[in-house]
């Protein structure tokens, strides 16, 4: 899998960043806020005698210092490139920023964001609440199909996706505490608190967002 995101700001400033398959490991003079013992998640199954380094915090590194000081609200040109396709929207930063934080964790090597890889892999940029909804429930029921096949118990009743966006929540809530502090603009803190708006509409309201979604979608709904 390979992404890549171009901003372009009206003030002429181009920022590119390129996602591979393989998260790269923390180069030069660290910052502490990225050390794993930092703000380290309530759920977090790694050591610091193991591991010195957050690997979600890592992966969002680069991204964080390039937008620190930047408003989330100025208007810049967007063109994400992956293998099969390209998308191109001129829109706020933060919306920009959520959607390529979210990406960048799920594929940073975290163990607990992991479980968004499948979602990534197929990478949707700018997608609002109703399509992350829509993937997140498709790719949750697609497991539980492919859990039956191979004579597992499947979970029709999506108790497992809202348990796992529960996880996620305070893997995100831990973040955005790591990056509050260095942080002079307020771009990445919104794409982060965005994110987890959206992890929380799984764990809190997935009943009425699937109702909504199912009177979209020519359903009874109530």
């Amino acid at each position: 899998m390979s992404v890549t995101y171009k901003f372009g700001f009206q003030d002429g400033r181009n920022v590119e960043f390129k996602l591979a398959d393989q998260p790269a490991a923390p180069k030069g003079n660290v910052p502490s806020w990225v050390k794993l013992e930092h703000c380290q998640c309530a759920n977090c199954p790694l050591s610091a005698s193991d591991t010195a380094y957050c690997p979600a915090a890592t992966e969002i590194l680069p991204v964080v210092e390039a937008f620190q000081a930047d408003d989330a609200y100025q208007k810049v040109d967007v063109t994400v490139v992956d293998d099969q396709r390209s998308y191109v929207k001129q829109t706020a930063l933060e919306e920009a920023l959520r959607s390529l934080l979210g990406l960048k964790m799920a594929t940073s090597g975290c163990p607990v964001l992991a479980e968004l890889k499948p979602m990534a892999v197929h990478h949707l940029p700018f997608a609002n609440t109703d399509e992350f909804i829509m993937r997140s429930v498709s790719h949750y029921l697609l497991q539980q199909y492919f859990a039956k096949r191979n004579h597992r118990e499947p979970d029709w009743d999506l108790k497992g996706l809202v348990e796992r966006n529960q996880r996620l929540q305070l893997v995100n809530q831990a973040l955005w505490q790591r990056i509050h502090s260095v942080c002079k603009g307020d771009s990445n803190l919104k794409a982060l608190l965005n994110f987890f708006s959206m992890a929380s509409s799984v764990s809190f309201s997935l009943e009425s967002q699937l109702r909504k979604l199912e009177a979209k979608m020519g359903g009874e709904g109530r």
